[in-house]
């Protein structure tokens, strides 16, 4: 695979042969770093067409190896970077920004960057570039206009969507292009709807609302009530029903039993098991109090799900009945 690239002006950087050319960039700005490791690319577009008004060109997922070091001037396209473990800091246009977990920064052709990775938590990070003229203006209503860095309060399901883009990005599907616009438009509205700015000095509210959230996205299985959340956050039960009716427009009750029964959903299609484990694992220590609390959420039964995970080589069985599974939800 090395072969097939050649050293960039940049040490520790690669160019693809005839890419230049082909983009109409003639400054040599190295495309992709050798100092990583266990990196996954894909290229969708590399001579986007100029009426195509937002374009994915490229992106990848890197892990950065301890002397990771990035310093550009120029670049061929707009980037949006994510940050899903590790840390380290960034500089824009002479700006020094501290990047951790959920980090997600972006940076224009123009602007110069530089990224540096702590050598003892080296960075995990995708990136994605783009090109267009709608590019700037989408993504500062993401709340990261080229030259800003914005923390993700649960980026959890960023980096899921992240992962699939990536997978589907290295397909060679004819169907992967369509794919990947599909799953990007979704991270943007993701980033649109969860990566807004940090609230301001006078709105403390939707900060602690956040940092409640947060809270119950990564600890469903172990919080049972709303002192739970309200003490992993340090604030009144009282605030947290307030803050969760105003800011996400249901209770905290409502939002924490959602996220429990698509955890049990998850697991029932992913493991099997029985109910009654799946129940314990959320949290129900009555199984009969789950079983009625997932059929409200997801209108069927906890024991439907079961029906999909069909055993090794029932394909066929399950081609020549292909109404079996809608029998077993209704």
């Amino acid at each position: 695979m090395a072969a097939r690239f050649r050293l960039g002006k940049q040490a520790g950087s690669v160019l693809l042969p005839g890419l230049m050319d082909k983009i109409g960039h003639t400054g040599g700005s190295a495309l992709l770093s050798r100092q990583v490791s266990a990196a996954r690319y894909f290229f969708l577009n590399l001579a986007p067409k100029a009426s195509e008004r937002l374009a994915l060109v490229l992106g990848g997922r890197e892990h950065c190896n301890p002397d990771y070091v990035v310093a550009r001037r120029t670049f061929p396209f707009h980037v949006l970077e994510y940050v899903a473990s590790g840390a380290g800091r960034v500089r824009l246009d002479r700006r020094t920004h501290v990047l951790g977990p959920g980090s997600v920064f972006a940076y224009a052709p123009t602007t110069d960057c530089e990224i540096h990775t702590d050598p003892r938590q080296p960075m995990v990070k995708f990136f994605l570039a783009f090109n267009g003229p709608d590019v700037p203006p989408r993504l500062r209503r993401c709340g990261v206009a080229p030259g800003a860095v914005r923390r993700l309060a649960a980026p959890a399901e960023v980096t899921a969507v992240l992962d699939d883009l990536v997978r589907e990005g290295q397909r060679a599907g004819a169907l992967a292009p369509r794919i990947c616009a599909a799953l990007v438009e979704f991270l943007l509205l993701k980033l649109e709807d969860g990566a807004a700015p940090a609230p301001p000095a006078g709105e403390p509210a939707r900060a602690a609302f956040l940092r409640c959230k947060a809270r119950v996205d990564a600890d469903a299985e172990r919080i049972a009530t709303l002192a739970d959340i309200a003490a992993a956050a340090g604030v009144e039960a009282s605030s947290v029903c307030r803050w969760f009716r105003r800011f996400q427009g249901t209770s905290p009750y409502r939002y924490l039993l959602r996220r429990k029964m698509n955890l049990a959903a998850e697991h029932l299609v992913a493991h099997g098991g029985r109910v009654r484990e799946v129940a314990a694992r959320v949290g129900f220590a009555d199984p009969l109090h789950f079983s009625r609390a997932f059929r409200a959420v997801h209108g069927v039964a906890p024991s439907a799900l079961l029906g999909y995970r069909a055993p090794a080589g029932a394909a066929a069985r399950a081609d020549r009945a292909p109404n079996a599974r809608s029998a077993r939800l209704r």
